[in-house]
């Protein structure tokens, strides 16, 4: 079978490609090229003439939009499309795909590691062990930290999509009571309100408090101080979702107040954070640089999809269309 000649051009391709990672299912459907990164001044000029773009977090705004030669469709490698203009797209008939599920058990894997690594303190006697303490222990075992089982604790849940759902799943395996929270101002259906209970008893009850949920209009800034000070006296909060959900500044302050157990952090407002970003030197925090998502297993699957995405778009068949 003869190959497309279209041309197709990934624009941050640094952002999945670690240096072990295959494009080839993207290189059988046309002339495709792959840029590490790409800044918005090169971006016009290297999509010129080019049918399929492909982006992880480039922003096309309504400007760029209205300025591309060719591109007939911005194939995202991610599941939020935030950095595309949708209204712009849709008046400048240019298509969006995105591409969601590809990292859910990586995701879940994460989760449940930061909440052991936290039940644990984990990296604190990690650090015990590499300083010498434990050499000077006068017993065989060091007790410096709290170190807790997760069987029989109340894991809260707030975002109950693909992987809010599996890490109910896992948790109720190691034993936990799960409790899956409404978000307020949602709405829904009979069914889906009858297994979510209202947010402040979950804020209230949980032991470990895990965000999975989109940033929206509702849950931006959803986790505020108020809130923070709500959760149980040591509860533990985790978030793998969107930095903006959660006020960082309040919660590093009660983290430094010693209300929390501990805290830990997938994602921030803005990546990558700057040097004095308050939760970087929180104490009890575990913060790791957007990676859950990740594996290897996770990014092969990812461009298995886009490949599939394009590939429709070549047959004029919808698949994962956004726009």
């Amino acid at each position: 079978m003869k190959k497309s000649r279209d041309r197709i051009v990934f624009l941050d391709a640094g952002s999945v490609n670690y240096g072990d990672l295959s494009f080839g299912p993207l290189e059988k459907l046309g002339l495709f090229k792959a840029y590490a990164s790409t800044r918005p001044d090169e971006i016009e000029r290297r999509t010129r003439g080019v049918r399929f773009v492909v982006t992880n977090k480039c922003v096309f705004d309504r400007r760029l939009i209205s300025r591309l030669k060719g591109v007939e469709c911005i194939h995202v490698s991610a599941t939020g499309v935030n950095n595309i203009d949708r209204e712009a797209a849709r008046e400048f008939n240019v298509g969006i795909t995105n591409v969601s599920g590809y990292s859910t058990e990586s995701v879940v894997q994460w989760t449940i590691a930061l909440m052991t690594a936290l039940a644990g303190n984990l990296i604190s006697y990690q650090a015990r062990a590499r300083d010498g303490t434990w050499s000077r222990s006068s017993f065989f075992t060091l007790g410096l930290y709290p170190n807790r089982e997760l069987a029989g604790k109340k894991l809260g849940i707030i975002g109950y999509g693909n992987i809010g759902r599996r890490v109910a799943e896992v948790a109720r395996c190691l034993g936990m009571n799960v409790l899956v929270g409404r978000i307020p101002g949602r709405k829904y259906s009979r069914a889906e309100g009858k297994s979510r209970h209202p947010f402040d008893i979950v804020v209230r009850q949980s032991d470990f408090l895990t965000l999975h949920a989109p940033l929206t209009p509702l849950t931006q800034d959803l986790i505020g101080g108020r809130v923070l000070r709500k959760m149980k006296r040591g509860a533990v909060l985790i978030n793998m979702a969107r930095g903006g959900i959660v006020n960082e500044r309040a919660w590093a302050a009660v983290l430094h107040a010693g209300h929390l157990g501990g805290g830990a952090a997938d994602v921030l407002t803005i990546e990558p954070p700057v040097k004095n970003h308050p939760l970087l030197k929180a104490p009890r925090m575990i913060v790791t640089p957007h990676v859950a998502w990740a594996t290897l297993e996770a990014r092969e699957r990812l461009v298995r999809e886009l490949a599939l995405n394009i590939k429709a778009f070549q047959l004029n068949r919808r698949r994962n269309r956004i726009v």
